[in-house]
Order: C-alpha cells, then structure tokens, then sequence
C-alpha cells in the first residue's frame, strides 16, 4: 500500500512540474538566455578592462623607460598623453610620475605640479602628504629654513610615513644655514622615532655626528 501511496505522490509531482513547465517556459527560456549573455558579456568586459590595464602598464613603463634614459622631454609627454585617458588607479600615478619629470625640466613647473596633487582632496591622504615632501624637496634650494618648515607642516604636525623625512629635510635646512641647535632637534625626533626607517636613522647618525663636531673653524 506505501508503494502505491509513493507512485501517486511521485506522480503528482511530476505532473505540477510538468505544468509550471508549460505555464512559464518562455520566461525560463528568456531567463536561461540573459544568464548566458550576461555570463558572455561580463568575460567579455573582463578582458576588456584586463587589456586596458596592460595596455596603460605597457605605456608607463615605456615613460619610466624614457626618463631613466635621460629622454626626459619625451618621458613627460608620454605621461601628459596617459593621464589624459589612463584608469582612475594609473591616474594618481602618472601625476605624480609627470610631476617629477616637469621638475627635472622645470623647477617651478615641478613644485606647482606637486602642490596641485597636495590639494587635490579625491588624492588618497598618503599620496597627498608624498606630493607635499616631493614639492618641498623641489624647493629647498631656494626656501630658507622657517619657510621650508612652514611648507612641511602639515607632514611633521602629525605622525605618519612622510613625518621623517620631512623633518629630516628641515633639520638639513638648518645645519645648512648653521643652526646647529635646531637641527640636533629635527635629527633627535627622527632618532628616537619607533616608526623610522632603519635608513632614515642611520642617515641622522651621520647628522647627528657633523653636529657633535661643531661648526668648521677656518682661519682667517
């Protein structure tokens, strides 16, 4: 008796399918359809966007190529022409990139270039704060030592990866111009500083050594 109970509930299964079957095939058919083109169309984007990305890669390292061989003129065009249509992730990038090879050319040109990019709020912060060290960099042979703080303060009124280096290029600023006091601060804050590069800290013992020294004596 189970088994005839089985066959007429097996049997009524297959019949409700059969009938949901008839009922909206055309709409499973249509259904299975779009999965199938927008399974394709999707791949298709992929390699799309994929070949692109190498495409744009090929590009930059062709400029970076071109600016280690000295064709500098020709390194900041190729990069001017890629941040005209280069994806959002390269974009930043080449900015940055072109920023330093209009410095190579052009001093002002360079530092206006980094400054654009510090103010530039769709910037990630960290990309920000190394364009407002690049651009300081640019113009530190030509501020003195409290404008070239005024410059980087916003890098050494914080902690961060730039924090270092920035004062590290402000302690410099000071011993250039003799002021051995305050370059022995700048050089102790980075020496004491966890979060500095062991490069960075062997860097200021050597400052730090020159300052230990004094200043030169020459005779008149």
């Amino acid at each position: 008796m189970s088994d005839l109970f089985n066959e007429i509930d097996e049997e009524v299964r297959r019949d409700k399918v059969l009938d949901f079957w008839m009922r909206h095939r055309n709409a499973l058919i249509a259904l299975a359809v779009l999965i199938v083109l927008g399974t394709a169309g999707y791949t298709s984007w992929q390699k799309h966007v994929r070949a692109k990305a190498e495409a744009t890669a090929a590009r930059f390292e062709a400029a970076i190529e071109d600016s280690r061989a000295g064709r500098n003129t020709d390194a900041e065009a190729s990069l001017r022409s890629l941040v005209a249509d280069a994806p959002d992730g390269y974009k930043v990038l080449t900015r940055l990139r072109l920023a330093s090879e209009e410095g190579k050319l052009d001093t002002a040109k360079g530092i206006a270039a980094f400054d654009a990019l510090a103010l530039d709020t769709s910037v990630p912060d960290v990309l920000r704060d190394l364009a407002r060290y690049r651009a300081a960099v640019l113009a530190s042979d030509t501020l003195d030592q409290a404008a070239l703080s005024k410059r980087l303060e916003p890098l050494t009124a914080k902690i961060g990866p730039w924090t270092g280096l920035a004062q590290e290029l402000i302690g410099l600023a000071a011993l250039k111009s003799g002021d051995f006091d305050g370059a022995g601060w700048m050089f102790d804050a980075i020496a004491i500083d966890r979060a500095a590069p062991t490069s960075l800290k062997q860097r200021v013992e050597i400052y730090l050594g020159l300052i230990r020294g004094g200043p030169v004596k020459t005779s008149p």
